[in-house]
């Protein structure tokens, strides 16, 4: 106790600075200590992982809390708190021992006020309470539908178990060869059943993980500051413990031009994502990161894949329309649209070739099943797309112009395709909104011509193809366009039970060929992040999740850093972790 009380107050005085002030500006509030600066421009609601939706509470998270799992840079999954898994034959039971000595974040939810050992009955509770509906989690899905039922076709009682304190058992109702990627995700991070109970909804404020770091302060739409947890059970090769920083201060500048302003001054530590208005100052017109922006301000720049698609949605869904002869229903119509668009201008021209134009299907450029050689989408084609235009019988006079519906930050993409459309006869109204109120309308079938992006959940192609599986219909699922078709749902059902890697890309492939043949939407680009860096920073690694983890990150001190050797070999390859 004398520990954890001395701990309690050199925290208190490292960050009592920071309490009243609204600009907190990292090192000067927090000078002698190695703090990772980073901002938030979308917000963040939520510290709590059962609401792990989007990226800032997904980042947030994955510091403050551990799961089963993780993934590597290459989205290969391997272990984090498990420590063996097997997998029955059947695919159906798995069986995966956890880590001894873990221990959750000290807090007054425990007695005396010290973390406690985390048991696999932590697992059961915490998978458990996603599904119940009286928590209302976002993430309900990930194990819905692919876990054990009873005869009534309810989730079975012991669908999830503890064998013993170290042992827990998941048992599926059919085998779902992605099941391991889901375990990666912010969505199945244990929780203690104690710190739920204490601070209820709370809790999203209170949290309590296995994290590299815990909560010291967050002042909601202003700064959050997550602490070194210093009983965080990782060490490195050489025994030295995790994490190497201090603390992680994070700011919520909801303008990305501030944003990228603030990195520029000196005042985050890393940037992801830029806007298009700014590709031009950060990379020239062939996308090569421009060396006298990284030399100006002592940063490096990185472009890499993201596993992001980006693409224009139809609604196919007969229902919604009152006159069953639309041209949106009519395939010859769609995919006229779909060669009237030049993609490699798209990317080269708007986007300094940040993204790869969207020749094949929805599947991205990043995961190991795409083949555009296989798949083969849309190349441009205006003389192909006049032709299917007339074949579809489409008349102006009949339909003079389309709503599309979009973002502001989208404008310019569509103020293309706009032109493009135009070329071939095809109007279109743009139709803007802000992003909450058209996904609502995208979710709930209130438009039928719009754009949508999907970034994917987990690094497997199952979880962009499911988009178009008939029992998915959005708002429950994520089929927004509505499309059903008999072979592609039979191709989904028998890809998602093979477990044979070489087998399930075939099957991938043959679906995504589908989309391709029916055209329920326009793929644009798959999508490339920007990662600015600070040449101080050490260890930041990334993959094309876009994942944010900080527990080997450190910082390089300025004195150290000039004085280093130029074209020293990057270390971070070599740091690997032992647990005790």
């Amino acid at each position: 106790m004398l520990r954890k009380l001395c701990y309690s107050l050199m925290i208190l005085v490292l960050f009592a600075s920071c309490g009243g002030d609204d600009n907190v500006e990292g090192q000067n509030d927090l000078s002698g200590k190695k703090v990772f600066r980073y901002n938030q421009a979308e917000g963040l609601s939520s510290l709590d992982p059962a609401f792990a939706r989007n990226q800032a509470n997904i980042w947030a998270t994955t510091q403050l809390f551990s799961g089963l799992f993780e993934l590597t840079d290459e989205l290969y999954t391997a272990p984090n708190l498990a420590d063996t898994w097997k997998i029955s034959d059947d695919g159906l039971v798995y069986t995966i021992t956890i880590q001894k000595g873990v221990k959750f974040h000290d807090n007054e939810c425990f007695p005396e006020g010290e973390g406690r050992e985390l048991k696999a009955s932590d697992f059961v509770y915490s998978f458990n309470r996603i599904l119940d509906p009286a928590t209302a989690s976002t993430g309900a899905w990930v194990f819905r539908d692919k876990i054990k039922v009873d005869e009534n076709g309810e989730i079975a009682e012991d669908w999830v178990k503890a064998i013993d304190d170290y042992t827990l058992e998941i048992t599926l109702n059919e085998p779902f060869a992605p099941f391991l990627e889901i375990l990666t995700m912010p969505y199945t991070f244990p929780v203690p059943k104690e710190a739920v109970d204490k601070y209820g909804k709370d809790f999203r404020t209170n949290p309590v993980g296995t994290g590299p770091f815990m909560l010291n302060t967050w002042k909601e739409n202003n700064t959050l500051i997550m602490v070194k947890n210093e009983d965080y059970w990782k060490k490195d090769i050489n025994g030295k413990q995790l994490p190497y920083l201090d603390a992680v201060e994070v700011s919520f500048i909801n303008d990305k031009n501030q944003e990228l302003l603030t990195f520029q001054q000196g005042k985050l530590d890393f940037v992801s994502g830029i806007l298009s208005a700014s590709v031009d100052l950060i990379l020239n017109k062939d996308g090569e990161p421009k060396e006298e922006f990284e030399k100006e301000h002592n940063c490096q720049i990185y472009k890499e894949p993201y596993l992001n698609t980006e693409y224009i949605g139809f609604m196919m869904d007969k229902s919604v329309y009152e006159d069953a002869n639309h041209p949106f229903l009519n395939k010859d119509f769609r995919k006229a649209l779909n060669y009237a668009i030049n993609r490699e201008e798209l990317v080269s021209g708007l986007l300094n070739n940040l993204g790869r134009p969207g020749n094949s299907g929805i599947v991205p450029a990043a995961l190991p099943s795409f083949d555009a050689e296989v798949v083969k989408g849309y190349e441009y084609n205006t003389k192909k797309a006049e032709e299917l235009l007339k074949k579809s019988g489409y008349d102006a006079s009949e339909y003079p112009s389309f709503d599309l519906y979009t973002t502001i930050q989208s404008k310019d993409i569509i103020e293309y395709l706009k032109n493009q459309w135009n070329s071939i006869g095809v109007n279109v109204n743009i139709q803007i909104n802000q992003v909450p109120q058209h996904q609502e309308m995208v979710d709930n079938s209130k438009v039928k011509f719009f754009r949508g992006s999907w970034l994917g959940d987990y690094p497997d192609a199952e979880n962009y193809l499911s988009m178009f599986y008939s029992k998915y219909y959005a708002p429950a699922g994520p089929n927004k366009t509505h499309f059903s078709n008999e072979d592609y749902d039979s191709l989904y059902n028998v890809a998602k039970e093979t477990t044979d890697g070489f087998k399930r890309f075939d099957l991938y492939q043959k679906m995504d060929n589908i989309i391709v043949e029916e055209a329920p939407v326009i793929v644009l680009f798959y999508d490339e992040v920007v990662r600015l860096v600070h040449d101080n920073i050490q260890n930041l690694q990334s993959n094309p999740m876009n994942v944010l983890k900080l527990e080997k990150v450190d910082i390089q001190d300025p004195e150290t850093l000039e004085a280093s050797t130029e074209g020293s070999e990057d270390s971070s390859d070599d740091i690997e972790v032992i647990t005790e």
